[in-house]
């Protein structure tokens, strides 16, 4: 009977200290941005007195844009990223950022977590194209991605960085 109450004690401790990690808010939540032919999947972290590109996200390093899994998009019609054709359908979203301007790729291996195993997906890139940085005069504390007409806006601390979409 000690044993069995011991065993119950123990299996309600654990069963609570799980209920208590499931409900405790993600540091870097799942974002979405979506408009009529574009889905933007992404973790969106913040800034939280860190400094960001040049440390926390290395210059001339592939990076997920954004936190945890990696950032997906999805294209419902054949749109021109960056000058570039894309065709419908969904893909990794990864950049790696520079000071004057950032790389965007777009790779056709979806499921990545972080950028970990880029490299060996590379192959599989269906876009690589230059965009400059522009310096925001105030922090964006959240990581943010806004889509206009024309644009992709990615915003994070005082960086970022527009790139030219446009649905064909």
């Amino acid at each position: 009977m000690k044993h069995a109450l011991a065993l119950l004690l123990v299996l309600v401790t654990c069963i609570t200290s799980q209920a208590q990690e499931l409900q405790t808010p993600l540091l870097s939540p799942r974002a979405y941005v979506k408009s009529k032919h574009i889905d933007i999947s992404y973790g969106q972290p913040s800034v939280r007195g860190r400094v960001i590109f040049g440390e926390l996200v290395p210059y001339g390093q592939v990076w997920r844009a954004g936190a945890n899994e990696a950032t997906e998009i999805t294209f419902r019609r054949k749109v021109t990223v960056a000058g570039v054709p894309v065709d419908t359908g969904t893909y990794t979203f990864f950049v790696i950022p520079a000071e004057k301007e950032w790389l965007i790729i777009l790779n056709k291996q979806l499921g990545q977590w972080g950028a970990y195993e880029y490299d060996k997906h590379k192959d599989k890139d269906v876009l690589k194209a230059p965009v400059p940085v522009q310096s925001l005069s105030s922090v964006q504390e959240k990581l943010t991605y806004k889509l206009s007409k024309k644009t992709l806006t990615i915003s994070w601390d005082k960086t970022s960085v527009a790139i030219p979409v446009s649905i064909n």
